[in-house]
């Protein structure tokens, strides 16, 4: 019976007699899917499926599926349920290769595949070459003894990671703990198939996502070809750097297929355009070889954080030359700079300060998550864009969470050019890790190809092993009962099987892969020196708020060394909600509200109120609940990282959870997973300003005033603090001139109620402290005695004018006649955002935003919706 599949056609060099260039030829266009044939039940309940289907290459079943309308977008209502059924099954993909005689005369012919998620076993003419069983890893096979002239088959069968793993686990008396519980019945509770796997984490679910289990080639799919030699990688050193020179080397990993000479030449362009060249004449061996190509460049110009300088990059290109011919030739970009992690012990414990150039910066920044459960449809721009939203809301750090997958070139590029540094996990999520050598040396592998790649990234200025595998290890109650459960000798032998991977497998490869940067054992950890998640050594993640239900004044109680998790929920705005639910799902507790809320199973909406009405009034209705749960964040995050900063030196750091979204719905994000600023992200703006004031108040009544800078120079200032009721009569509470210091921390002040206060009616009355430069405000902080909810907040009295600015874009100005407590420029469903968004306006205040949107501007007028903590219009 006649098939039809279209070839994969490889645009490859002549054949020639000598050594020719390698070539790199996509295997992208004309692949098909099904189930598999022995899929009987999925196939009589979805048909179609069962039939050659035209696939994406890099690409997952899913989205195939989706496009063709075979299974509905899982973002979109109830629908998560209904894409189950086909992580659960097995599936097979065929292409076709058409090998010309240039191809063949090639001396080596490699298939290499850059991702397969997660277990595929591939054909080439029905005979098996290759069983993949890790989605982080890439995979090259020799097949030119397996082509034939003309058409070659290709198949790639993939088994479901259920299937291929519940008949090892599910006989187990104590299976490992792992992450989350499936809710829908595919996997029993705590028997999870995740911790044996190497596969992205997050697609298990978890408190801020959907479970889809990705099935396809999550990588591309090409054919190398080459004869001589190639490159294997390029990894760019940096030995020592000051500013005087810059000692690099080019280390260049190179596949000889047969012994012969060859020379290495090692070309260095710099941002200014000129070049260095140094080349190295070596003798191969057929094999691996390991050739490095110092090269020494004066004057270096220094990549610097965003904030601390500018971000100059170089190229670093290797071209290798067998005897006489050109062979291969790979390209890095870098920047030079120094990174060194400070661990001074104090009376306290240990620090954590991370030194670029020798200049202590403190981290500002977020963790991020996937972009979308669908890995293969994230485009570079989508990237681009978060990032430089980072950079904007003065971000100098993101951290790559560890429960993801390896995020591509094009990121880190990025992050280079924007100054934004990156705290790297390692691809570990939270699972307790099997012990066995070849669970290890899978990983070893990925981890050595992982740092292998992005090495090079000036970006790139902590390697760290997992996310809260370790101190899940040490303090969740379901991991102690498990070592109750396995008794002495087996809690050890996981737990040294802990350590090997942790402290040695990974730590070797980042250190001996990329020895410029430091490595740190997981997040949080205190490097194997001391209990992990504490605040008085390492990186700490607290979760007692939130998790754990305290107020967010819990965040003012200590100064952890460095805070790189901490988070509070809100909800997506509201043309985001409108992307996944009807109009009969807007109430707190519906169905589709729950589905997309997936902290404790959809209770996260319940936590959402009681910790909008620790502080706020309880919502009048669906769109103030939206409108309150993100002031709550907003302002509870503002209170944190503000007191993180004002505890430098003694914390280092402050990134909260998190920057991004996976799915629409409600999560910790400060942008939804449109790219739509939540009003956190506008406060964050705000809150890792330059210089900035920090005023918060602790539950005793006291309220700590401190004035911080991250300038390399001194900052002329002057900060006051004012009494300020809602209609506008103020007077001076306290002020001084200040000389902020570089790169610190200042206290002014510890000032109780009454101090502040008097005998002011505090249910009318706000302190606002300011800081202000060449006598122009550049932060400020609101303090109350009483939760808003218990406050007279007055209707602010609104004024609003309409203009166009000189590029057409329109402009509004709001004016406050009262106090605006939280003003949150809205347009309901309409989808507009304005440039500057919830703030508090003081009586008699103004503010003038830029909107942008689609939609015409009558139709933004209408839908004009201002929000605020007062008393109803």
């Amino acid at each position: 019976m006649f098939r039809r599949v279209a070839a994969l056609l490889l645009a490859v060099a002549p054949a020639a007699l000598i050594a020719a260039p390698r070539t790199s030829t996509p295997l992208d266009y004309n692949w098909e899917l099904r189930l598999a044939p022995d899929e009987g039940e999925a196939a009589r309940a979805h048909p179609k499926a069962a039939k050659w289907l035209p696939a994406s290459v890099p690409g997952t079943v899913q989205t195939d599926l989706m496009a063709r309308a075979i299974t509905p977008d899982p973002y979109v209502g109830l629908n998560e349920a209904t894409i189950q059924w086909v992580g659960r099954s097995d599936w097979n993909y065929r292409g076709r290769i058409d090998a010309t005689p240039a191809l063949l005369a090639r001396e080596h012919v490699d298939l290499v595949f850059d991702g397969l998620d997660t277990y595929a076993q591939v054909k080439l003419n029905g005979q098996a070459i290759l069983s993949a069983d890790n989605a982080h890893r890439r995979w090259r096979v020799d097949v030119k003894q397996l082509l034939k002239p003309g058409a070659n088959d290709l198949t790639i069968h993939f088994q479901s990671p259920l299937k291929a793993l519940q008949p090892k686990v599910l006989p187990l008396a104590n299976p490992l703990p792992g992450e989350y519980d499936s809710v829908f019945g595919d996997e029993p509770e705590a028997r999870q198939t995740s911790p044996y796997i190497r596969k992205p984490k997050y697609h298990y679910g978890w408190d801020w996502g959907p479970r889809i289990l990705n099935i396809g080639p999550n990588g591309p799919i090409h054919i190398d070809a080459w004869d001589a030699a190639r490159i294997e990688s390029l990894r760019v050193v940096q030995e020592a750097v000051t500013k005087a020179e810059a000692r690099i080397a080019a280390n260049v990993e190179l596949i000889a297929g047969r012994d012969g000479r060859a020379q290495v030449e090692t070309v260095v362009k710099g941002p200014d355009g000129n070049t260095i060249v140094s080349t190295r004449d070596v003798t191969l061996t057929a094999g691996v070889n390991q050739v490095a190509v110092p090269v020494t460049l004066p004057d270096p110009q220094l990549w610097y954080p965003a904030g601390y300088g500018a971000q100059p990059l170089y190229s670093v290109t290797a071209k290798v030359r067998f005897e006489g011919e050109e062979a291969d030739s790979a390209t890095r970009s870098t920047g030079l700079r120094t990174v060194d992690l400070i661990r001074e012990a104090d009376a306290k414990g240990r620090g954590f300060q991370l030194k670029i150039n020798g200049l202590p910066i403190f981290m500002k920044g977020a963790n991020i998550i996937p972009f979308d459960m669908f890995s293969t449809r994230v485009k570079p721009e989508t990237m681009a864009s978060l990032l430089t939203d980072a950079r904007d809301a003065n971000m100098n750090m993101v951290r790559i969470w560890g429960g993801g997958y390896y995020l591509p070139d094009s990121f880190y590029d990025t992050a280079d050019r924007l100054g934004l540094m990156v705290w790297q996990d390692f691809m570990f999520g939270g699972a307790v890790t099997p012990y066995d050598r070849d669970f290890r040396e899978n990983v070893r592998i990925e981890a050595e190809e992982q740092v292998d790649r992005v090495q090079a990234h000036p970006s790139i200025v902590l390697w760290s092993g997992n996310n809260e595998v370790l101190s899940g290890w040490e303090n969740w109650s379901d991991r102690i009962a498990y070592k109750r459960r396995i008794g002495a000798d087996e809690q050890e032998k996981v737990g040294v099987g802990l350590a090997i991977l942790f402290n040695q497998v990974l730590r070797d490869a980042a250190e001996r892969r990329d020895p410029d940067v430091p490595y740190w054992p997981g997040s949080p950890s205190s490097n194997y020196e001391g209990k992990p998640d504490v605040d008085s050594d390492g990186d700490r993640h607290d979760w007692d708020v939130w998790g754990g239900k305290k107020p967010v004044s819990h965040y003012l109680e200590t100064c952890p060394r460095f805070m790189s998790e901490y988070g509070l929920q809100s909800m997506p705005v509201m043309p985001t909600i409108d992307a996944f639910a009807k109009a009969g799902d807007l109430s707190i507790t519906s169905p589709v509200m729950r589905a997309h809320q997936k902290f404790l199973k959809g209770e996260g909406q319940e936590r959402l109120l009681l910790y909008i009405e620790q502080r706020y009034r309880t919502p009048r209705d669906f769109a103030d609940f939206v409108y309150l749960s993100q002031a709550m964040q907003a302002d509870g995050i503002a209170l944190g990282a503000l007191h993180h900063r004002a505890c430098r030196p003694e914390t280092t750091g402050s990134l909260y959870w998190q920057l991004n979204d996976v799915w629409p719905g409600a999560s910790w994000s400060s942008i939804d997973y449109f790219g739509r600023w939540k009003a956190l992200h506008y406060a964050a703006r705000r809150f890792f300003a330059p210089v900035a004031i920090s005023a918060g108040r602790h539950e005793n009544g006291t309220t700590e005033v401190s004035l911080i800078s991250d300038k390399t120079t001194p900052v002329a200032a002057h900060w006051r603090i004012r009494l300020i009721d809602v209609d506008g009569k103020n007077s001076i509470v306290k002020e001084g001139d200040a000389t902020l210091a570089p790169l610190s921390a200042t206290k002014v002040g510890d000032l109780t109620d009454d101090a502040l206060f008097g005998s002011a009616d505090k249910s009318r009355s706000f302190a606002v402290a300011e800081l202000l430069v060449d006598g122009k405000p550049v932060s400020r902080a609101l303090v109350s005695a009483l939760p808003e909810k218990a406050m007279a907040l007055p209707d602010p009295g609104f004024q609003t004018d309409w203009t166009t600015a000189p590029d057409g874009t329109p402009q509004l100005t709001v004016k406050a006649a009262r106090l605006a407590r939280g003003l949150w420029i809205g347009f309901g469903d309409v989808d507009a955002s304005a440039s500057d968004n919830y703030f508090d306006l003081l009586p008699g205040e103004s503010v003038t935003v830029s909107i942008t949107s689609k939609a015409g501007l009558a139709k933004i007028k209408a839908a004009l919706d201002l929000r605020h903590m007062g008393a109803a219009q």
